[in-house]
């Protein structure tokens, strides 16, 4: 067999190994821009030129010394699955009570507009609440006689739970009373007099509707 001659072999080599060097060189480089051999091409300072196929992923510690390292240690993940937050409401109170005068007109027993943002906000607080039982008591000041206070008390502790009902708290852990005149909250001694703007004011605190909220927890709750 005739064998080729040494010089020959060489060069066919060679013929065979620049352009997959070539290659090589193009696949790291890729994201700049290089000259025909493949070499990035720099100016006179030493800076590199992206292309727009550049990304953190193909820096080269050449041109972007800074990055280089971090692509390699921080590969940007593919997804992130970010949980939401948990919110923890702060236990209910026990006991709250509501200013007549801020949830009905002097004298009625039909629920105004802001008292029913005061409930929605309630009824909003017990869904995320675990309790046994709410016992809704209505109050009116001694303005009247005590049989007219008596069911004007019974009609706003009813309307304050009818409210509450139609925002899905159920009916059955709600009971509804009306309690007249009988537990002022100011004293004897005061609002003295015949009726009267004056004493019409000094009378508020006595107006008002109670609600006792019993076994109250707080739970966690996913939003």
């Amino acid at each position: 067999m005739k064998l080729l001659p040494k010089f020959l072999l060489t060069a066919m080599a060679a013929t065979v190994l620049i352009p997959a060097l070539a290659a090589t060189q193009d696949a790291v480089n890729q994201g700049y821009v290089v000259d025909s051999s493949g070499q990035i091409v720099t100016n006179s300072t030493g800076l590199c030129w992206h292309d727009s196929d550049w990304t953190p992923a193909r820096a080269v510690e050449q041109c972007d010394p800074t990055i280089r390292p971090l692509a390699l240690a921080e590969p940007v993940p593919k997804s992130v699955v970010v949980a939401p937050p948990v919110v923890v409401p702060a236990p209910l109170p026990q006991k709250m009570s509501f200013s007549g005068d801020a949830l009905f007109a002097f004298d009625k027993a039909v629920l105004k507009p802001e008292g029913q943002v005061m409930l929605a906000d309630l009824a909003k607080q017990l869904k995320t609440a675990n309790y046994e039982t709410i016992v809704v008591s209505g109050h009116a000041d001694r303005l009247g006689s005590a049989k007219y206070n008596q069911k004007l008390s019974e009609s706003r502790a009813t309307s304050v739970k009818d409210f509450l009902v139609s925002k899905d708290i159920p009916a059955s852990r709600i009971s509804a009373s009306g309690k007249g005149e009988t537990e002022p909250v100011t004293k004897v001694d005061e609002c003295k007099g015949a009726k009267s703007a004056k004493v019409i004011a000094c009378l508020q605190p006595n107006r008002r509707v109670d609600v006792e909220v019993s076994g109250t927890q707080a739970v966690a709750m996913t939003r």
